[in-house]
């Protein structure tokens, strides 16, 4: 597997306000400058009636459960020297649907996203919530790619990604045959995936340690998920077939 070295600054896109540490950490901690993007971290309506996931969290209500889940993560990413940016954007066990293309126009206003470097999103495993997220970030991949870079580069304007990667969804990668799955949707799409290293072993402590400001979600999770976020990180690169038009 090729050792790639990451184009500064890094910006990594969670769907969730966790699962950038989950699947990520350990990258976090190893780069500089780096932005976690969550795309459902809005803030509900109060009336909205407590999901049974916020719920068995011990959360009384919604606003509660998303105001407390947003510093979690503030605490988790500093401990790993990296800065949140939340869109508003409602996590899917709140009822309102989102679609990709929507989501995509949210993350190309980003500033987090004009800074040029190297994003990483999600494959998009198991969890309709990272399956929208991650459909998302491959139109606006898509979208960059077609871009003239001499036209964004010219009197300071933003600058597209240099290079974008995907993780492997922490808890969901463990479900059988679920990596191998999207694997294959993309060679289906046109797109051939390379497994790419980072030699990450010095910084899984400060990610472990991360991983437990997420307090309200931690004793959710079983012993199978909770060893997968302990895990290796698993990336890959996408390029397009040959001879296929994506």
């Amino acid at each position: 597997m090729p050792l790639l070295q990451i184009p500064e600054p890094l910006t990594i896109i969670s769907p969730h306000l966790d699962d950038a540490v989950f699947s990520c950490g350990a990258l976090l901690a190893a780069a500089g400058d780096a932005v976690v993007v969550t795309v459902l971290a809005g803030v509900p309506d109060a009336r909205i009636e407590v999901p049974d996931w916020d719920r068995a969290a011990g959360f009384g209500s919604v606003t509660q459960a998303v105001s407390q889940r947003r510093r979690e993560d503030a605490r988790g990413l500093d401990l790993l020297g990296a800065r949140p940016e939340w869109l508003d954007f409602l996590d899917g066990q709140y009822g309102r649907q989102h679609g990709a293309e929507e989501i995509m126009a949210g993350l190309a206003a980003s500033p987090s996203m004009q800074r040029g470097g190297t994003v990483v999103a999600p494959m998009g495993l198991f969890h309709s919530d990272h399956i929208l997220v991650s459909r998302a970030c491959l139109l606006l991949r898509a979208t960059v790619s077609s871009m003239q870079t001499a036209e964004t580069a010219e009197g300071g304007a933003p600058m597209p990604p240099v290079q974008w990667l995907f993780y492997e969804d922490a808890i969901y990668r463990q479900l059988p045959g679920m990596v191998q799955s999207r694997l294959m949707g993309w060679w289906q799409a046109g797109l051939i995936a390379s497994p790419v290293h980072f030699p990450l072993v010095p910084w899984q402590g400060q990610k472990m340690a991360a991983v437990e400001a997420y307090e309200s979600q931690l004793p959710l999770f079983n012993a199978g998920q909770l060893a997968d976020i302990a895990a290796p990180e698993r990336y890959w690169a996408l390029d397009v077939v040959p001879g296929k038009n994506p």
